[in-house]
């Protein structure tokens, strides 16, 4: 098997599992809702795969959403957005990092206050 279907299979593994190592989230009333959040992009997984991301970290500027992570800006895909209510008040980002950079694969907006 080549190399590159290799480090495709496990990337892809690692990123469809959802990471809740410790069980910390368990018992969270907000775990069957954060189970259940999809962007056009697919399932987001949980809240243990998300990221909080403080007010001054994102911003929407000409109808597009964008977050600062690692100290770099990376714009959000359209289709990344989650467009339901956001019941965790605070905004979210779920991450997709690779040799290639990071990636967006869920964005929630937060309450910006």
């Amino acid at each position: 098997m080549c190399l590159g279907l290799v480090f495709l299979l496990v990337a892809a593994a690692h990123v469809a599992q959802a990471r809740d190592p410790d069980g910390r989230y368990a018992n969270s009333p907000l775990k069957q809702w954060f189970d259940g959040l999809r962007s056009g992009k697919g399932p987001c997984c949980s809240d243990a795969d998300g990221t909080a991301v403080s007010d001054v970290d994102w911003e929407s500027k000409d109808g597009h959403y964008r977050v600062r992570l690692d100290g770099e800006w990376i714009d959000v895909p359209d289709e990344a957005v989650i467009t339901e209510p956001n019941r965790a008040g605070r905004a979210m980002v779920w991450p997709i990092r690779s040799y290639m950079g990071i990636t967006i694969r869920c964005f929630m907006p937060g309450s910006m206050t």
